[in-house]
This record gives structure tokens, C-alpha cells and sequence, in this order.
């Protein structure tokens, strides 16, 4: 069982959505402030739809924090739907249903499958909480495991790596300048024909998917285990990652590349220094081997798809009568690629987080730094 987890709730046009973080450590300094400027973060990205217009996300800290510090006790972070106020009728909690139903499901989106699970005649019923707004939940959780983290030197960041087949070659910008792009793409020539790509993708009425690489530094031999399957850091990522919405792959490292590659190619020659320290000089294996981390740099990749809705609907059928109809339209991006960085991000920092505290232990953050020392101590000498 996770050390760590969390729980959201929410519809993408509620009053509000938000998260319960449970077994974080007492001690951790916390403030509204640490979260804001992650979920600002994922409100950016050329190719973003009318609501990021309208949203302005701010968390508000319920429970769980005192004084400034968590107390030990399950963390609510709340966010409010600033777009309410306009659907209290389809949103009401109590008396009968208002507004026409949705029954033209979206290929692609759990429109269909999970009307069918839940015998939901209304599709607005899983719209309401497939949507990507839920991510920003996620997105929260997110500042605060990036606090814990912060604490052990670890750091987390994304960058877009291709939008619609166009591909970034090399790295020709820092992160601070990767962080001010418009689609936080570390190669200004592509990044200006990902635009282009968009403008017309909006044009035609359709949307572009790509890839995203989050990048864990900081890190140090022993987090995961090989002893058991469900204990294995690669797959705690590949799990967290793949349950973004849109995402439909995950790699460590360079994973289809090293496929066309002899292994002699692949693995990571080990060396050490003068003063006994282990190193190794290329990082093919993305920071996992065996399910451990291995102390170099942990590097996923994301395969984010095109998102379902779009502004020239594709073929579906009116669940209701059977009838061939367009899909339902909602108002969406043309790409979410950038955005899907930023939850990638909250996603890495959870797997890490709840990682560090099934090692070092999660009762207080003193306990937990005091343990992380006498360790790095014994491995590294």
C-alpha cells in the first residue's frame, strides 16, 4: 500500500474541485503560494481553448496545514470553478434534471464505454468528470510533493519534445528560457512550426497531440525495489503517467530508441573516481535499473494524443435514439501538450514522493531528513 495518497473529487463544472493528501510528513513547510505557480503553470501553452480565459486557478488550504506546517493529519487543497456560476441549473446537486442530455459521444473520450459501465443515459454525467479540469488537482498535490522534494535536493521539470510530427532537434535554450516559451520547447526553430501547425490544426477544426520528457535531478541509488513486481519504481511512473488523460504512452529514458540499438550501445558503462565515487557517463536507461533508481537523473517520456474534442466533430450515434449524428462539441484546446507536462510533473513528484517515504518514513520531515543523510552517508563515501 501507498506511504503516500491521494484522492480527488470534483466536476469539470462544479463549484469547485480538490484533493486529499494523506501520509505526508508533519513538519513540511507549506503555504497557498508553493502551489499557485505550478497551477499557473499548467494554465499556459500556445494552443490552449477559451477556458484557460476565464480560470484563474487558485488553491485554497483546508485542512491538514497549521501555522504554516503540516500537521501529519490528511491535507484538502481546494480550487474553485470560476465558471459556475452559469451552469447551476445542468450542475444542481438536488431536483430534476435541467438542460438537454448529451447523447452524441466523442470518439476517444470515455464518453461511450463509461456511459455504458454506469447505465448513464446523459452523457454530461462522464464528461463532467473525464475532463481534463481534474488534472489541476492533481496539479496541486503537485506543489506540495515538490516542497517535500525540494528538502532533499530533488528537482522536476518537463519540456515538449515534438507537436504534430514536428520534432525538436537538441536543446538550444536553458531551462529558465524553456519555462518562458510558448509551448516550453527546448528548440526555437521547431517550436516556431509546432505554431504554425496549431494555427492551422484550429483552422481545420482539429486538434495535435506530441511528446513530452520530465526530468528528475538530484537523485541518489535506492528508491523502488526488484523483490516484487508491484514494487518497482518504473512501473509506479508508467502507472501514474499513463492515468493522465490523453497520454497512451510512457518510456524511461530513450526506451523505443534502445530497441533498434545492440546492447552494447544501450547499458551504462560504470566507472568510479579517485575518491570511490560510482558515476556513469551516458544515462540510456532513463535513471531505473532493475526498478531502482539508479542515482543518475530519472527521464520519462509521454506520448500525449490529440484531444477528442473536436471543432469539426467526427461520425458517432445518438445513444438515445441510435440515430448517426455528429459528436457533441465542448469547448476545448487545439493542444494540450505544454499543460500535459505540467501534470506529467505532479505525477513524477508523487511516485517520488511516496517513494522517499516508504524509505526514509513519513511521520515528520526531521525524521525523514535525519535518515536521507545517514544513507546518502553510507553509499556515498
Amino acid at each position: 500500500m501507498n506511504k503516500i495518497r491521494l484522492l480527488t473529487a470534483g466536476e469539470s463544472h462544479g463549484p469547485e474541485i480538490c484533493v486529499i493528501i494523506d501520509g505526508l510528513p508533519a513538519g513540511l513547510t507549506l503555504c497557498a503560494s508553493d502551489i499557485d505557480r505550478d497551477l499557473k503553470r499548467r494554465q499556459l501553452g500556445y494552443g490552449r481553448g477559451g477556458r484557460m480565459k476565464i480560470e484563474s486557478d487558485l488553491v485554497t488550504i483546508t485542512a491538514g496545514v497549521r501555522h504554516g506546517l503540516t500537521t501529519g493529519a490528511p491535507v484538502c487543497l481546494k480550487i474553485k470553478n470560476r465558471d459556475y456560476e452559469k451552469w447551476l441549473d445542468i450542475m444542481a446537486v438536488d431536483g430534476p434534471a435541467r438542460g438537454e442530455a448529451v447523447t452524441a459521444p466523442r470518439p476517444g473520450h470515455a464518453d461511450l464505454a463509461a456511459s455504458q459501465k454506469y447505465r448513464l443515459p446523459d452523457l454530461r454525467d462522464v464528461i463532467e468528470r473525464a475532463s481534463a479540469r481534474e488534472t489541476a488537482a492533481r496539479v496541486a498535490a503537485g506543489g506540495v510533493f515538490r516542497k517535500m522534494l525540494d528538502a532533499l535536493s530533488i528537482s522536476v521539470g518537463s519540456q515538449v519534445l515534438s507537436i504534430g510530427g514536428i520534432t525538436a532537434v537538441g536543446s538550444r535554450r536553458a531551462t529558465d528560457e524553456i519555462e518562458q516559451a510558448p509551448l516550453r520547447c527546448p528548440d526555437p526553430d521547431a517550436e516556431t512550426l509546432m505554431m504554425q501547425a496549431i494555427d492551422h490544426a484550429r483552422d481545420e477544426g482539429d486538434t495535435l497531440g506530441g511528446v513530452v520528457e520530465i526530468t528528475a535531478s538530484g537523485m541518489f541509488p535506492g528508491l523502488g525495489s526488484h523483490t516484487q513486481f508491484d514494487r518497482r519504481l518504473d512501473a509506479a511512473f508508467a502507472a501514474a503517467l499513463m492515468s493522465i488523460p490523453s497520454v497512451k504512452g510512457v518510456s524511461i529514458g530513450p526506451a523505443f530508441e534502445n530497441t533498434s540499438l545492440a546492447g552494447s550501445l544501450v547499458h551504462d558503462e560504470i566507472f568510479s573516481d579517485e575518491s570511490g565515487k560510482i558515476f556513469r557517463k551516458t544515462n540510456r536507461a532513463g535513471g531505473i535499473e532493475g526498478g531502482i533508481s539508479n542515482g543518475s537523473d530519472i527521464v520519462c517520456r509521454i506520448a500525449v494524443k490529440p484531444i477528442p474534442t473536436l471543432g469539426k466533430p467526427l461520425n458517432s450515434i445518438d445513444i438515445s435514439s441510435g440515430a448517426e449524428v455528429k459528436a457533441c462539441r465542448e469547448r476545448a484546446d487545439v493542444c494540450a501538450v505544454p499543460a500535459a507536462g505540467i501534470v506529467a510533473e505532479a505525477m513524477v513528484m508523487y511516485v517520488l514522493a511516496d517513494a522517499v517515504a516508504d524509505k526514509f518514513g513519513c511521520d515528520c520531515m526531521a525524521d525523514m531528513l535525519t535518515a536521507h543523510q545517514a544513507y546518502i552517508g553510507r553509499i556515498r563515501p
